[in-house]
């Protein structure tokens, strides 16, 4: 975990939903969720915005800036944002979303790139983007064949995500 990352252990999703600030659970670890810095709020704001505009025409996909991911009952994510192709039945997401950004901060990086990683990859989600603001980078993983395969790593790149059958080129030079 990152420097000044509080870890407390032994908890599930019925003391998740009483805590106050921002936490994420994870495999019963209550680990601190920094809020965001305004130059990762800003790239999460301009992604969102983009992928809004490019899935305005799926009746089916909405992309989300936060949401609870619950995937078991001791394991509760928070991803900077998330498109869901389907309708949430709860207050939070509880099946896979098609593609989760992860947006790096001193504090988080290491847990992005390793622990959230293996969990988006265990449970299928389609794409895992992870966004580096200090190297105004992106990483985009795709889910094939049980595990994730980096598609392209770069600043000024286009990619075309394939989301419900609609599809969403985002240009990353605009998002950086």
């Amino acid at each position: 975990m990152g420097v000044g990352t509080k870890i407390e252990t032994g908890y599930t999703y019925a003391d998740y939903v009483h805590w106050e600030d921002s936490w994420e659970l994870i495999e019963g670890n209550r680990v601190e969720h920094p809020s965001p810095v305004p130059r990762h709020a800003l790239l999460a704001t301009r992604l969102t915005t983009e992928f809004s505009i490019q899935l305005k025409g799926c009746p089916n996909c909405t992309v989300y800036q936060p949401l609870d991911y619950r995937i078991t009952d001791d394991t509760v994510l928070i991803p900077d944002m998330l498109i869901v192709c389907g309708e949430i039945g709860e207050r939070y997401l509880d099946f896979p979303p098609m593609l989760v950004v992860e947006i790096l901060s001193p504090s988080t990086a290491s847990r992005d790139r390793k622990i959230k990683f293996n969990l988006y990859e265990s449970q299928g989600v389609l794409y895992y983007l992870i966004l580096s603001p200090d190297s105004q980078k992106v990483e985009i993983y795709q889910w094939e064949n049980g595990k994730y395969v980096l598609k392209v790593r770069g600043r000024d790149i286009s990619f075309t995500f394939l989301l419900a059958g609609t599809k969403a080129r985002i240009d990353f030079s605009q998002i950086f």
